[in-house]
């Protein structure tokens, strides 16, 4: 019998008209969330002056962004999914369509702007995480690996476009204008989602919205596996956190500022090639194993970051570093979809994805704590970046027995 191709088989997007129009739907959506992304902190600098400010309006988006990802997990096993997926979309217009009138009042108002960024945080994170739930319905759980490739392409390549596009507007017409694309992006949207079939959550019985979110807490620390993925999914976004110190550490190889934006390309582009080539991970007989590994090869190549006495020899640990995240991604992505039950779905997802906004921040912060403690030699450097390798690894090794468990299973 044959391999299939290392590449990834795009196939889905012609034989699934759910999820092509899911896939449509996902890339406009990106694009609009980054001229919101690229125009508020713009805006606000603009009105203020203070990067105080700039950084509050960041921190709670992501604050509604993390409740949303609470709160959507327990809507989506509670609701029918496309209704509510629908519904958050159409919300979050509603809160870009604010956002552009309010920046062309005369004198826009700052609270205004940090209320409608909470807004449309909370109900993005519904409905994504109602997107999350429905997936395998969409595209079977067989399909689950591909299809989340697909949509890492789509996130990668749509986070490349927006901040282009949106520095553009904002250049040639103004804020109020990169608003009103985000609001007309976002409404676009729904069209290919009213294509969606009905996709109800299974029967289960009422409860409280504290209590079921409870109950996937409790989930997520039983279920020894799931636990071991959530796990692994923290240390691995932690890790990915190393750029808060690309501005310090590049004073090793004394590079130019065009060089260090290198620096922040190299694991989004290791990141693209990780998810166009993911052609077998679907077909990894002990997906399980193959996350282990590749979270430790991630590991070391963080580390050997740190070591590297030559410019483009770092580069090439990000882009491993990149290339090995994608493909771990992948693999927390189907063993989450796979071994979830339905009822838990919407919940799972949410908390999922919430590790990672937490996760990220708490590793940019740890990091930069330690950047401001220690000198910035070489050697401390050095000792950082294996410490918090080590660091990571004994997590590993603490999930190791679970996974032995799973392999029991899969065999």
């Amino acid at each position: 019998m044959n391999k299939p191709s290392i590449l990834l088989d795009f196939s889905l997007l012609r034989t699934n008209p759910a999820f092509r129009a899911v896939f449509c739907a996902r890339f406009i959506s990106i694009l609009a969330l980054g001229l919101m992304a690229i125009a508020i902190p713009v805006q606000i600098q603009a009105l203020t002056g203070s990067t105080l400010l700039v950084g509050l309006s960041v921190t709670l988006a992501g604050s509604g962004m993390f409740a949303g990802l609470l709160m959507g997990g327990v809507l989506a096993d509670r609701y029918e999914r496309r209704r509510l997926i629908l519904f958050a979309r159409s919300t979050c217009g509603v809160g870009f369509l604010g956002l552009c009138l309010n920046a062309a009042l005369p004198a826009p108002s700052l609270t205004a702007i940090y209320l409608l960024a909470v807004w449309d945080g909370f109900f993005g994170a519904v409905g994504v995480t109602a997107l999350l739930a429905a997936t395998p319905a969409i595209v079977g759980r067989e399909n689950i690996v591909q299809a989340g490739a697909i949509s890492m392409l789509t996130v990668r390549f749509g986070s490349i476009l927006s901040p282009a596009i949106g520095g553009l507007v904002i250049a040639g017409a103004g804020i109020s204008w990169n608003y009103a694309l985000a609001a007309l992006g976002t409404l676009i949207t729904l069209i290919p989602l009213l294509k969606l079939p009905q996709l109800p959550p299974p029967p289960q019985p009422r409860e409280h919205p504290l209590r079921a979110l409870i109950g996937g807490f409790t989930f997520l620390f039983q279920n020894k596996v799931i636990g071991m993925v959530a796990l692994i999914g923290a240390l691995m976004t932690m890790a990915s956190a190393v750029r808060v110190l690309y501005p310090a550490i590049s004073g090793m190889w004394q590079v130019t500022t065009q060089s260090l934006g290198i620096m922040y390309a190299a694991v989004p582009l290791g990141a693209a090639i990780g998810a166009f080539t993911s052609g077998r991970v679907a077909q990894v007989a002990r997906p399980g194993w193959m996350m282990l590994i590749t979270a430790i090869a991630a590991f070391v190549a963080v580390g050997l970051f740190g070591l590297m006495p030559w410019y483009g020899m770092a580069l090439l640990c990000l882009v491993v570093f990149g290339y090995l995240s994608a493909l771990n991604s992948l693999l927390q992505y189907g063993l989450i979809q796979n071994l979830t039950p339905d009822a838990f779905l919407g919940r799972i997802n949410g908390l999922w994805t919430a590790q990672n906004v937490v996760g990220d921040a708490l590793g940019a912060l740890l990091l930069g704590a330690m950047g401001g403690i220690y000198a910035a030699s070489d050697e401390l450097y050095q000792l950082r970046f294996w410490c918090g390798a080590a660091g990571r690894g004994a997590g590993v090794y603490h999930a190791w027995p679970a996974q032995r468990e799973h392999g029991r299973a899969e065999r």
